[in-house]
């Protein structure tokens, strides 16, 4: 009998370059602001999502975004706070992902994304991800955003795991929940940051080269 092997991952900031989308799409309406837009988008993010948990991430992005250029006093045009949304399905892949999911894929693993998207943003991402997905779980089917559980157990009761890795770049958007839960988790540390609690990440990696071979 053959095991039900999923892995499942956060997509952005994992598998596509969210930084680098979110800085450069900032800089097209803010030039020469689009990194500092960057650090204070990124707090601003977490705010609002844990204040409308509803809300669409079209909205969340825009909104964040507001925020995070009156805080800096950067000029934002009305009809430019949707350029995150507008530009996310082109923002880039990491160049190791492919490969490395082709050899999950090849191994017998399942792959599934649960992501803080909307459908139709993960729709466009999805073409440029180099290998199907076999599953994906969004906060607008969920009514929630990670931390919540409730991708997680969403995806759990969904499709029934024999085995059940979760891979992310995220440590408390992902990691935390998945330790929460009881779950194999392998934390995708392309920053090279120290965890607020060492017991959290199972397994680090500074990328997912090698992570066919780790599971």
């Amino acid at each position: 009998m053959v095991l039900m092997r999923w892995v499942t991952f956060d997509c952005f900031g994992t598998l596509v370059d969210w930084r680098h989308g979110i800085a450069t799409s900032a800089e097209l309406v803010a030039p020469g602001h689009g990194e500092r837009l960057l650090d204070a988008y990124i707090p601003h993010e977490q705010a609002v999502q844990e204040e409308s948990p509803g809300m669409r991430y079209h909205e969340v992005m825009a909104e964040s975004l507001r925020r995070a250029c009156a805080q800096e006093g950067v000029e934002l045009r009305p009809d430019d706070a949707g350029i995150l949304a507008a530009t996310l399905p082109y923002w880039p892949v990491f160049p190791e992902v492919g490969a490395e999911l082709g050899r999950l894929r090849a191994a017998g693993w399942r792959l599934a994304l649960l992501t803080n998207c909307d459908r139709d943003l993960i729709a466009g991402t999805r073409r440029r991800l180099p290998v199907t997905f076999d599953a994906v779980i969004t906060s607008e089917d969920v009514g929630a955003y990670k931390p919540d559980h409730a991708h997680f157990t969403t995806f759990r009761d969904t499709f029934e795991p024999e085995r059940w890795v979760h891979v992310a770049q995220s440590y408390v958007h992902d990691l935390v929940p998945a330790h929460r839960l009881g779950l194999r988790r392998v934390w995708i540390n392309r920053m090279g940051l120290r965890p607020a609690d060492p017991s959290v990440p199972q397994d680090v990696l500074p990328d997912l080269r090698d992570l066919a071979d780790l599971l």
